[in-house]
Order: structure tokens, then C-alpha cells, then sequence
């Protein structure tokens, strides 16, 4: 056990004797799944355009015109102070700013003589947007408060009102029924979706955290070979003959340590994407510890079989990368397995990552456990069982 954790260790201290390492270990592979799924998740946030407004009348009519907006579908309304709303406008942070003068009231609406103040980014589509919503607010009030004064004219004719109170209370009671059955009043437009199924399972955030944690893990995992390339070319490997260690005690040093490496990286990833992304992938911990074993299994044994055919280091490093790039490409790490013609979905499945992706979107996009995940994990285990066959009868010192 000790010559296997020395062997382990020594890989280890190799591999990061350099700071740039952490790059490829972790900030790239963050950077790229953050930046493919589109940002923060998107899952229950408000997608709407931001309008910032400043309520300088704070009455119940500028509430209710701030109300009324943010029954809207497209925009969504922020109340702030005039001050913090220029500093977003000028630094170009929102591309719309809604201002309530203070001499807006009752009198200003029911004469035509109310006006707003809308700051709009020229050029901008989310602006055009916002003055239609702003719009379609203002008229909604407007009506709502003319049907009030002509409930309040009706009466008056009918039979006058006793004080000025009884009057104003007549207009606030039938200012608040105009308002409810606007309201409850039907929907002209019905959106009715259709009840063809979507055969694509995506979610671009999980597919983002699966696919960048294949890709980035299986590149270094496919780099054995480069280890191997390397340590027969500085004699290392002929100068085991001279110690105790057997060929068995080296390749299992080397290909656990490499394992063990593959696993921390695809705990941060994940980390990540629970932490950051709002990810689900805590949900089933051992039926995630078993697929990602079994995928960074199978990627060590291919990178072993590789180590037994290639001749250099450089070699290595290049054909590593390219087969890592090529291998997510066509195993749906990079685009939905949906998308590509179905002879093709066929032929990659004697690739080991189109299994692991299936098995990481099984638990984290399909809400699938254990017993969903065993087969591509029992696929993957096949793989590295084949490959590590091939590369421990090929090994030679050199």
C-alpha cells in the first residue's frame, strides 16, 4: 500500500508542479460550464425586462400605476430613488427608467393633462417594449378611474350627493369595483400550447455541469498515456526492474492515483453546480460516487490502452486531447444526443462517455437514482474491464 501511494503521490506533485495546472483543473472547466448554460440558473427567476421606476408622487394612483405594470408579462417593475436609477441609466445596467412626477393625481389623470417621464437607451428593444407595457398600464388606470367619475356623474343625477364626502366615497367605492372587474374580466387572447411531445430532454444548465465535467475530466484521464510515454522515455520505467516493485504495483499506483486526481476535480465541478447552478445533484450522493467511478474507470483504462501503443510524450499530449474533444463531441457533452441523425446515436454508443452523460443526466435532469443509473455505469465498468485488459498485457517497460 505504501509504493502505491508513493507512486500516487509522485503523479500528483508532477502534474501540479506547476500553478498553470489548476487552470485546466478547475477555473477553465468552471468558466465553461458557467458561460455555456447561460449564466445564473434560470430556473424560478424573473426573466422580465427590468424597469426601474421613481415614484415621486407616492400616492395611491402612482402604487396602483406601479401595480398595474407589474401585472405585465414583459416588464417588471423596481421602485428606487431618482438618484440610483440615473447611475443604472447612465452605466448603461438598464435600458428603461420610469418617472412619477408628483403633481400626479385624480385631477391630472380624469383631465388629460397627467404626463410621465420614460428614459429610454436609444436603439434599444427591451425599451420599446417597456413604453408599450408603461402604456397599456396607464391605460388601465385611466379607465379604471373614468368609470368611477361616470359611476359618480350617474349618480349625481339621479339624486345628489348630501357633502363632498359622501361624494368622495361614492368615487372610491366604485373606483375599486371598476378595478375588480377589470380584474376578473376574461382573457381576449388565449395561448394554447400544443400537445406534441418534445423528444429533447434539455436543460442547458445540466447539460452544461454534465457535459464540461466528461470533457474536462476525460482529457487528463486520456493523458496516462502521456505519463507513460514519458516516464519510458526518461528511463524510469527500465529502472523499476531494479527495485522490488512489480509492473502490477506501478500500473495500479499510477491509474488509482490518476482516478483519485479525476474524482476531487469532478467533486468541485459538482460542488459547483449544486452551490452556483442550483443543481440537483446531491440528491442520489451514491448513485452520483458510482457513475462517476465507473466513468473515470473507464477513461483511465482507455488511457492506459493508449499508453501501450504511443510512442512519446508529445504524441500523447496531442492524440489525448484530440480523442477527449472528439469523444464529448459525439457522446452529447457539447449539443443534446437528440440532435444527431439516429444512425449516429447508434454508432456512438461505443463511445464511454455518450454512457456517462446518459447516466449524469439520468440523476440530474430525469431525477433518476441507483437503480436507473446501473446500467450505463455497469456499460462503463465493461469498458474499463476491456481496456484495462488490453493495456496491462501490452505494457512494457520499453
Amino acid at each position: 500500500m505504501k509504493k502505491l501511494i508513493a507512486i500516487a503521490w509522485k503523479d500528483a506533485l508532477v502534474r501540479f508542479s506547476s500553478w498553470s495546472e489548476l487552470v485546466f483543473f478547475i477555473i477553465l472547466p468552471v468558466a465553461f460550464t458557467f458561460l455555456l448554460a447561460g449564466g445564473t440558473p434560470s430556473g424560478d427567476e424573473d426573466n422580465r425586462i427590468r424597469l426601474l421606476v421613481v415614484d415621486q408622487a407616492e400616492t395611491t394612483i402612482s402604487q396602483r400605476l406601479i401595480s398595474e405594470i407589474g401585472k405585465s408579462s414583459a416588464v417588471r417593475p423596481e421602485v428606487v430613488s431618482e438618484r440610483e436609477a440615473g447611475r443604472q441609466f447612465d452605466e448603461r445596467r438598464v435600458s428603461v427608467v420610469l418617472v412619477i412626477p408628483g403633481n400626479l393625481d385624480l385631477e391630472s389623470l380624469e383631465g388629460g393633462s397627467a404626463e410621465v417621464e420614460l428614459r429610454q437607451q436609444p436603439n434599444n428593444l427591451n425599451a420599446t417594449i417597456a413604453e408599450r407595457a408603461v402604456i397599456t398600464a396607464i391605460r388601465g388606470v385611466s379607465s379604471a378611474i373614468s368609470a368611477a367619475h361616470q359611476a359618480v356623474a350617474v349618480r349625481s343625477e339621479k339624486e345628489p350627493f348630501a357633502s363632498e364626502v359622501e361624494r368622495q366615497a361614492y368615487f372610491e367605492r366604485s373606483l375599486e369595483m371598476a378595478q375588480s372587474l377589470q380584474e376578473e374580466a376574461p382573457e381576449r387572447v388565449k395561448v394554447v400550447l400544443g400537445a406534441t411531445p418534445d423528444h429533447v430532454e434539455y436543460d442547458p444548465r445540466a447539460s452544461s455541469s454534465a457535459g464540461q465535467l466528461i470533457t474536462w475530466v476525460f482529457i487528463p484521464l486520456f493523458g496516462i498515456s502521456a505519463s507513460f510515454a514519458y516516464e519510458r522515455q526518461q528511463g524510469t520505467l527500465r529502472r523499476i526492474l531494479t527495485t522490488p516493485a512489480r509492473k502490477a504495483t506501478f500500473l495500479l499506483g499510477t491509474i488509482s492515483g490518476q482516478v483519485a486526481m479525476a474524482l476531487v476535480q469532478m467533486l468541485l465541478l459538482v460542488g459547483f453546480g449544486i452551490a452556483v447552478m442550483k443543481l440537483a445533484w446531491g440528491r442520489e450522493p451514491l448513485a452520483l460516487f458510482v457513475i462517476l467511478l465507473a466513468s473515470a474507470l473507464a477513461a483511465a483504462a482507455l488511457g492506459t490502452t493508449m499508453g501501450t501503443f504511443i510512442k512519446s510524450e508529445g504524441q500523447a499530449s496531442g492524440l489525448s486531447i484530440m480523442f477527449g474533444m472528439v469523444f464529448a463531441m459525439m457522446g452529447g457533452c457539447w449539443y443534446p444526443l437528440e440532435l444527431f441523425p439516429p444512425a449516429i446515436q447508434s454508432a456512438v454508443k461505443i463511445l464511454p462517455t455518450t454512457w456517462a452523460m446518459q447516466g449524469l443526466l439520468d440523476l440530474v435532469l430525469r431525477g433518476g437514482g441507483l437503480v436507473d443509473i446501473l446500467p450505463e455505469a455497469g456499460v462503463l465498468l465493461g469498458f474499463a474491464v476491456v481496456f484495462f485488459s488490453v493495456g496491462v498485457l501490452r505494457f512494457r517497460y520499453e
